[in-house]
């Protein structure tokens, strides 16, 4: 399952809970203001991570800013404290599925969140032969068998 961290005020954050609701797409959300994240929490996003520490704080950030603080010159121990006291400082939204990272929301990235079935859709895997399907179509296939199942449960 997909975990959103996500803030009350932010734009992109209701677009990407939009795109996943729209998609069906099952997710947690963990609204960093009114609750606490965990090093777990920051463990994971790191292990997905890129570059580390640099794809999930924002240095521009207020706090940091007014504390004149430099990740370069601070112990990995001494940045997750930091995040935990203040976690403002993380961009966002940040979304996790397995090994899947996604910093922002950005249209054509989020698709990684996509179900495989739904993928096999799209990719016309079942399709019959010379066939293709358009997302829009793909989709309305997808939600179909959705209320299919539903329907059976």
């Amino acid at each position: 399952m997909i975990t959103i961290y996500t803030t009350p005020s932010c734009s992109s954050c209701r677009k990407a809970k939009k795109w996943l609701d729209d998609h069906k797409v099952a997710y947690e959300e963990k609204n960093l203001f009114n609750q606490r994240i965990t090093e777990e929490d920051i463990d994971r996003m790191l292990e997905n991570s890129e570059n580390g520490f640099e794809d999930i704080i924002s240095t521009r950030s207020k706090v940091f800013k007014e504390q004149d603080l430099d990740i370069e010159d601070m112990r990995i121990s001494e940045l997750k404290a930091f995040i935990l006291d203040n976690p403002s400082v993380l961009k966002r939204p940040i979304m996790i599925d397995g090994q899947k990272l996604q910093v922002g929301y950005n249209d054509e990235e989020i698709r990684v969140f996509i179900p495989k079935r739904l993928r096999e859709l799209i990719m016309c895997t079942d399709c019959p032969h010379g066939e293709h399907c358009d997302y829009q179509s793909a989709l309305k296939r997808y939600f179909d068998e959705i209320k299919q199942e539903q329907t059976r449960d």
